[in-house]
């Protein structure tokens, strides 16, 4: 609830809730937000404190412009009352005002969001996975089998007496077992909390729902309709404890029951309130907004301010991008919007979803790569990464776009190692970034001449490993001579690295200023057609390559299918193994093929081929309706074969027989 107007509606039935014309009390009779002050002095923690508004109910209050925080003052001092609480403001809220005054932050649970997008058990399977969303649809099946749920507007909350006295029974017998009563064992959410709220102005929005088990109250909740109509709030939920397990299971059936009803009810989000993001991940949500307290009290001293806002920016920026801010919406890219009444996009109002723009905090679909990717075999230390490591892009081309943009000036050379993916020395030029060529030698044209690499002083240097057309892999000892003794950039394009045994450089990115590690979901991912490429780098290095991003270039429909191949992993290494047989049988297969001169060895999911008659045999094989690369001009004789499967494989076999 981000309105004001919403906030101070709420101020009443706070007030009603704890008996007093004013909001003051203690701090320990806030509900959850006991346990967030449990590190703070006894004595602050019992000692009467000025609270602003009625947020406690709330998902979170707006940050106070310094009109209302003097007036909030200013009302301490004539209450006499020494400590003054701000709760539950936003992270990515303007506090300075906050801080100026003297208030200390609070680290307080964050708020959960289930975004809506499409089918509900479409969203719960793509984050949660198959498993958890059949346990969530069971256990409402068994719910709905034992009891039944009702709603009513709760502006008619006095034609349901029962449901009243079993919504405050339920809420002051659950007060104890989640540590939100006073000393005097009282509930936020008590009668005369209940009947404020119920003739107030959010009676309009809010419906009470309850379960019934024969005539019995088993389970009493609200749920509020956000202010922009976009959304449920579902401001608390309390259960009856019928056993170990009995109530987290119909608390979690209710939730789907209210998933279900958001759906048809053209819903996009349901806001379950503030908890630990770990278990709220496991009931769907998708969405963590982090929250503090803000408090001010006799002998805490605020923190010095540390700048907050982006990543200090990385001195490998160029001087132009240094000049520049993030564009305007990405800018604000960890300010939710959901919530809002967003005038400010210039779309069409009346067609629809599709007019709104791609969410752009992508923090929590980052958290869900890393920890994928991290449970890899030869990821060891992705843990080390943040989400402000990553960056998503329109592929991994995009990134190497976007990096030699924001981080190589005119003049300002870039080293590529060829044969490599011909793309680096495009982008490169049409930068006006002069190319220096370090070919790679060796039979299996994979060893790194890391001394001229180093001796042309390269602004970037991008290397495929694995390479891209080769398929090898590059000696890992000189890789990491070549980060630890050059002065510019190293950029390892990753795309092909799940089809290889050997260990990414993904977990170096943390310890080393200069590595930038690029990763695909088109390849071993199976998403060409979501176009999502990944940047590791540091986040000082991640904020340079925002500054020159197109906004809103990474789609919904791109992101809820990165989510639902990564809660899909098994299946994706499955495939994985399968390439990697394929291709190993491919290879010897070629290998006696009369028409092959030689196959090189391959960490990827393909073949590089030397054949005896290259131009007859790519010839031949066009005609038979089979299309492979043509590497000749960069590898003589030579035609790159991606690994499918067993049919198509055949299929190109067949073709090369045909052509001797």
């Amino acid at each position: 609830m981000r309105r004001t107007a919403d906030i101070d509606a709420l101020e009443g039935v706070l007030c009603a809730a704890i008996g007093s014309r004013v909001p003051v009390c203690s701090l320990g009779r806030l509900g959850q937000d006991a346990d967030a002050f449990a590190a703070l002095d006894p004595a602050v923690v019992e000692r009467p404190t000025l609270i602003g508004g009625g947020a406690p109910y709330a998902p979170t209050g707006p940050a106070p412009a310094r009109p209302a925080l003097d007036e909030l003052l200013r009302r301490a001092a004539e209450l006499d009352v020494p400590q003054v609480l701000v709760p539950q403001v936003r992270r990515s809220d303007d506090t300075s005002v906050l801080r100026e005054a003297g208030f200390v932050p609070v680290a307080a649970d964050p708020e959960c969001v289930f975004r809506l997008a499409g089918d509900v058990d479409e969203a719960l399977r793509t984050r949660v996975g198959a498993d958890r969303l059949g346990e969530l649809r069971r256990r409402h099946g068994e719910a709905a089998r034992e009891v039944r749920w009702e709603r009513f507007p709760l502006r008619e909350l006095d034609g349901h007496a029962g449901a009243r006295d079993a919504f405050v029974a339920l809420h002051e017998s659950a007060a104890p077992r989640e540590g939100a009563a006073s000393r005097e064992g009282t509930t936020l959410y008590n009668a005369d909390a209940l009947d404020a709220l119920a003739r107030g102005p959010l009676a309009e929005r809010t419906v009470m729902l309850v379960a019934r088990r024969g005539d019995a109250v088993v389970q009493a909740g609200l749920l509020t309709r956000s202010h922009n109509g976009r959304g449920v709030y579902c401001l608390t939920l309390a259960t009856h404890d019928a056993g170990p397990g009995a109530a987290r299971d119909l608390r979690e059936a209710a939730l789907y029951e209210v998933y279900v009803d958001a759906q048809r009810s053209g819903l996009d989000w349901v806001h379950l309130g503030r908890g630990d993001a770990a278990r709220m991940r496991g009931l769907g949500a998708d969405l963590f907004v982090p929250v503090d307290h803000w408090l001010r009290a006799p002998g805490l001293t605020p923190p010095r301010a540390d700048g907050g806002g982006e990543p200090a920016l990385s001195a490998f920026a160029a001087p132009p991008v240094a000049s520049v801010p993030v564009p305007g919406p990405a800018r604000f890219r960890s300010q939710p919007r959901f919530d809002v009444v967003d005038l400010s996009s210039n779309t069409n109002p009346f067609l629809g979803t599709a007019s709104h723009y791609p969410e752009l905090d992508t923090a929590e679909l980052a958290r869900t790569y890393l920890s994928t990717v991290g449970r890899l075999p030869g990821h060891e230390g992705l843990g080390a990464l943040s989400t402000d490591h990553v960056l998503f892009t329109s592929g991994a081309v995009d990134g190497a776009l976007l990096l030699l943009a924001a981080l190589a000036s005119p003049g300002e050379r870039v080293c590529v190692t060829s044969p490599t993916f011909p793309l680096y020395d495009h982008f490169a030029r049409v930068l006006r970034l002069p190319v220096v060529d370090v070919p790679l030698r060796g039979e299996d044209v994979n060893e790194l001449d890391v001394e001229r690499i180093l001796a042309a002083e390269p602004k970037v240097t991008i290397l495929c490993d694995p390479n891209n057309p080769v398929g090898t892999r590059l000696d890992e000892a000189r890789v990491h001579a070549l980060v630890a003794g050059g002065q510019g950039l190293v950029v390892i394009d990753e795309a092909y690295v799940e089809f290889s045994e050997k260990p990414s450089y993904a977990g170096l990115v943390a310890r080393h200023d200069n590595l930038i590690v690029l990763r695909t979901l088109s390849k071993a991912w199976g998403l060409a057609s979501a176009r999502c490429g990944v940047v590791l780098a540091q986040p000082g290095v991640v904020d340079a390559l925002r500054r020159v991003q197109v906004p809103f270039g990474f789609t919904n429909a791109s992101q809820r299918a990165v989510r639902d191949r990564l809660t899909d992993a098994p299946r994706v290494l499955y495939s994985v193994r399968r390439v990697r047989a394929e291709r190993e049988w491919m290879a010897a297969t070629l290998a006696d093929h009369p028409a092959v001169e030689r196959v090189f060895p391959s960490e990827t999911n393909f073949l590089l081929v030397r054949l005896h008659k290259h131009e007859r045999v790519l010839d031949r094989l066009q005609a038979a309706g089979i299309l492979v690369a043509d590497t000749g001009r960069v590898i003589p004789d030579t035609c790159r074969i991606s690994i499918g499967d067993r049919r198509a494989n055949n299929s190109l076999l067949a073709a090369l027989t045909a052509a001797l």
